[in-house]
């Protein structure tokens, strides 16, 4: 265990079963949030779009606040208003306070914006039907051409195995 720990301190890199190495902020959350879960088509929420809509729901908060939250110069928010952020954005409200589903539901949202392009989802499309074990090869080859391209691993997606 100590070895897996020095080794990921040495390579750069947390350990893909565990959570992130290093916790992130509420602030890193919020605007990940907001750099991630827009419609396709669309620019990210503004604040004030995210103030408006929680407190259309009976849970008072201004943008300014939001704001303030967003680039860390408040931290301490009410559970109310980190449960209204959760609900306008989608997550559960878990994803604030444990690492474990942050990471879970960030690498959800990186599947769904590779699901947004085009490419990705005619590929994906093409997929329909086949084997488990062809499933498994193109997984493979996928991960092959990555390495090739320099890009590493994309382990934001589910593993066929």
């Amino acid at each position: 265990m100590a070895d897996q720990a020095d080794q990921a301190d040495r390579s750069g890199q947390a350990d893909p079963t565990g959570p992130s190495a290093t916790p992130k902020s509420l602030a890193e959350k919020l605007e990940h949030l907001f750099a991630h879960t827009a419609p396709a088509g669309r620019g990210p929420y503004s604040v004030e779009e995210v103030a408006r809509a929680i407190t259309a729901e009976r849970i008072p908060i201004s943008g300014s606040y939001i704001w303030l939250l967003r680039k860390g110069q408040r931290d301490n928010p009410t559970l109310r208003h980190l449960e209204g952020l959760a609900q306008f954005f989608g997550v559960p409200p878990a994803y604030f306070f444990d690492d474990r589903v942050t990471d879970a539901v960030d690498a959800e949202l990186g599947l769904l914006a590779a699901l947004r392009d085009a490419k990705v989802q005619h590929v994906a499309l093409r997929t329909a039907g086949l084997s488990e074990k062809s499933l498994k090869s193109i997984t493979e080859m996928i991960e092959r051409v990555r390495e090739l391209e320099g890009l590493g691993d994309a382990d934001s997606g589910p593993r066929v195995s």
